[in-house]
């Protein structure tokens, strides 16, 4: 017997679960961790971006395409769509619109961005002589 349908997909659909999991949470959460790290800032504010276009346009992202290529591989039926309007639709907010769905994402990503902005004013204000 091949490898399609044993433990190996199984275990591959559940690490991209996880991983696409621990990326949402970094996309939501992550500006609390960069303060005062340059690369971390700059690698979230990259995420942030990402996660708006990924919410917004038309292009599905990577980890969703290789958590469905593993489903379908272990013998399931691979969802279609966003990983967050799939979850967050199944699981957390049933019956609500992809639309709001959408919009949430976005405020998060947007109200992260404005953390940042708030604190380039605060160091700018800090460095100014007039203030």
């Amino acid at each position: 017997m091949g490898i399609y349908g044993t433990p190996v997909y199984d275990t591959a659909v559940v690490l991209i679960l996880v991983l696409h999991l621990i990326w949402i949470l970094w996309v939501v959460f992550g500006a609390l961790w960069t303060l005062g790290r340059r690369w971390l800032t700059v690698f979230h504010l990259s995420s942030l971006i990402w996660g708006i276009v990924v919410e917004t346009g038309p292009w599905p992202c990577p980890l969703t395409l290789t958590e469905q290529f593993f489903q379908e591989k272990a013998g399931m039926t691979p969802y279609l769509g966003s990983f967050l309007i799939h979850y967050l639709d199944e699981i957390v907010y049933p019956n609500v619109s992809v639309l709001l769905l959408t919009v949430c994402g976005v405020a998060v990503c947007v109200a992260n961005l404005l953390i940042y902005m708030r604190r380039a004013w605060l160091a700018y204000r800090r460095k100014d002589p007039r203030s």
